[in-house]
């Protein structure tokens, strides 16, 4: 019999396993909701759920319009040689945001260099440089703010900007709806939002 009922977990890092292993032991699929989720966690996670023949989503947003803005970033990539990330939140809590670092990281592992005329600067105005491909973040943080991402690609002539703002946290309320309807059909650890848009 498959799993109909959904564990959400908004816990710690250090909790998740043990809450995956509990859900899984009553027969309950996981969507794992955990910004800061060590990888070495989610690949004990996803041997376990394979296992246990158990659905899991292991999701580092559950923002639509995050995912989105991810994917949107990862296309223009291949066709601009300059990329900036600007973020703005209202609180100084983990910046660069788990948002930026994922753009960073899913750009950057796309074989670009990006901003080579940045690579040798030293001045921290031009921001903080996130993985060995060149792609700079800025984060500014002002109280009453709202969340906002942006990316800038350029090239000759040109500025393509992306952008995502949050106003408030129902922008996950879609996704995670999303993410305990397809839950309960997968049988191992899926990990990312995007598998199921």
């Amino acid at each position: 019999s498959r799993a109909t009922g959904v564990v959400v977990d908004f816990s710690q890092p250090s909790t998740v396993y043990d809450n995956v292993k509990q859900a899984a032991a009553f027969g309950l699929s996981s969507v794992v909701y955990v910004p800061k989720i060590e990888l070495a966690t989610v690949t004990e996670m996803s041997a376990f759920c394979e296992k246990a023949s158990m659905g899991c989503l292991v999701a580092p947003t559950l923002s639509i319009g995050s995912v989105l803005l991810q994917q949107a970033a990862i296309q223009a990539s291949f066709h601009y040689n300059n990329v900036e990330i600007v973020e703005s939140r209202p609180n100084p809590s983990d910046l660069p945001s788990q948002d930026a670092i994922q753009i960073a990281n899913n750009i950057s592992d796309l074989g670009q260099i990006y901003n080579r005329e940045d690579m040798d600067s030293d001045n921290p105005a031009r921001g903080q440089i996130l993985g060995e491909d060149g792609v700079l973040v800025h984060s500014m943080v002002l109280p009453g703010l709202a969340s906002s991402t942006s990316i800038n690609f350029s090239g000759p002539g040109e500025i393509y900007t992306l952008r995502h703002d949050v106003t408030n946290v129902q922008c996950l309320m879609p996704g995670l709806i999303l993410a305990i309807r397809k839950v309960v059909r997968l049988k191992n650890l899926i990990y990312g939002l995007e598998k199921f848009l």
